[in-house]
């Protein structure tokens, strides 16, 4: 019988072994790192720090040795991982993910929801790219872009930002730019990526957009345009340039793009045109506010009930980050250096991906229930967790059954309040038992 929590381990070790310690995108030293027979070689240091959880670095040792007596220190972890780049967890992040042909889709299109979160690191004056100054107290951020497919349930991409070189409109121009998918996409986004630039990138990348905007009485792109007030669906073309002459002015087709806005199709100084078209559509929420929002799609394929549902997907990304956050364990990082860290936050997402592909494919009974259940994947996590930890010659750990043991019912039609409160870094010294 197809076992496809095997296949999918044997998959991720197999992307492991496959890295060379010769590459010099993977270690720091090519051909000296790794050279020597040591307790930690290469390949297990990717797995421990995959897999690790928010213990302390030796309670994670001795889970994964068996408590063995011959188990590493963590002194010794430490300057092993150290050799390793961060490079090559993105590596292994990438690899990692189905191929395209066997993703699912809504009405043919594959959805990618983009949206950032602040990390919270410890505290580090040193590092002057992550701090943050404050006017009651300093901390240390790194921010986090993420592509994150809403019908497959994985991250797709992600771009480490800091605070000085925070940029979140950029990171989504890069990630839709070197995305393999080539197909019927559509980009999900919020209003902070409002914003001709990230438009002109997705629709030459051959993608549709679904991107909340500023509503019509704020100072937004839709604030010149003479839009009438209430719901409405309205097709848009603009013509960009950068040169300002009386033609220009007079024209209300035109939007003058002043030289210091980045533009990446019409460099500063430029003398040409750009001609972009897009529909607004704007509809009333269940507050009673308005909302607005700039797509691409065409009228006759996606009326605006169905724009409005689509943008609805979109936080999808919101409880992943959740989801990334406290059940995987982004929060509890192992180290203070920014290299360790980044290493840390492409293995975390390669748990995540790892643990919802397994539970993707548990088929869950819904005969004479009052209402639709799915897997806890909180239980699906740990149990993942376990199974990647286990040796090969250990006795078979029947994953699905584990998983599909612990369920909880879908209730779509709940609505709570969002609560906003500060995270702050989980300090090395008060760490799970």
């Amino acid at each position: 019988m197809f076992n496809y929590p095997n296949f999918l381990r044997d998959r991720l070790v197999s992307k492991i072994h496959n890295l060379s310690v010769s590459d010099p995108n993977f270690v720091k030293n090519p051909g000296k790192d790794f050279t020597r027979n040591r307790k930690l070689p290469f390949s297990d240091i990717i797995q421990i720090i995959i897999h690790m959880g928010g213990n302390t670095i030796f309670k994670e040792l001795l889970e994964t040795k068996g408590y063995a007596a011959d188990v590493a220190t963590t002194s010794a972890f430490v300057q092993q991982r150290g050799k390793i780049l961060p490079a090559a967890f993105e590596h292994i992040f990438r690899n990692f993910l189905p191929a395209d042909s066997k993703m699912k889709r809504h009405l043919g299109y594959r959805l990618f929801a983009i949206d950032g979160s602040d990390l919270c690191i410890a505290f580090n004056p040193a590092d002057y790219d992550t701090l943050h100054r404050n006017q009651h107290k300093n901390f240390n951020l790194l921010h986090m872009n993420a592509m994150y497919d809403l019908c497959n349930h994985i991250y797709t991409d992600a771009i480490l930002q800091t605070v000085r070189t925070f940029d979140e409109r950029r990171a989504l121009c890069d990630m839709v730019d070197r995305s393999p998918v080539n197909g019927k996409a559509i980009v999900l986004g919020d209003r902070g990526f409002e914003n001709y630039n990230c438009f002109a990138h997705i629709e030459r990348k051959g993608w549709n957009y679904v991107i909340r905007v500023k509503d019509i009485h704020s100072n937004g792109i839709l604030s010149g345009l003479p839009l009438p007030d209430g719901e409405f669906d309205i097709t848009v073309t603009r013509l960009l340039t950068r040169k300002m002459t009386k033609k220009i002015k007079s024209d209300k087709r035109y939007r003058f793009m002043p030289q210091h806005q980045i533009f990446d199709f019409l460099p500063p100084g430029s003398e040409g045109e750009f001609q972009i078209s897009f529909r607004i559509v704007r509809f009333r929420l269940n507050s009673g506010d308005y909302a607005s929002v700039i797509t691409n799609l065409p009228p006759e394929e996606f009326n605006p009930t169905q724009i409005r549902e689509l943008y609805a997907k979109r936080w999808g990304i919101e409880t992943s980050f959740r989801t990334l956050k406290h059940t995987i364990g982004l929060t509890n990082f192992h180290t203070k250096k920014r290299g360790f860290i980044e290493q840390e936050v492409f293995a975390r997402l390669i748990m995540y991906n790892f643990c919802e592909m397994v539970t993707s494919h548990i088929v869950i009974s819904q005969a004479d229930r009052r209402f639709d259940y799915r897997v806890n994947f909180t239980v699906a996590v740990h149990v993942c967790r376990r199974y990647l930890r286990s040796e090969p010659n250990a006795p078979p750990l029947d994953v699905e059954a584990l998983i599909r043991k612990n369920i909880a019912p879908i209730r779509p039609d709940r609505l709570y309040t969002r609560n906003m409160r500060k995270i702050t870094f989980v300090s090395f010294t008060y760490r799970v038992a």
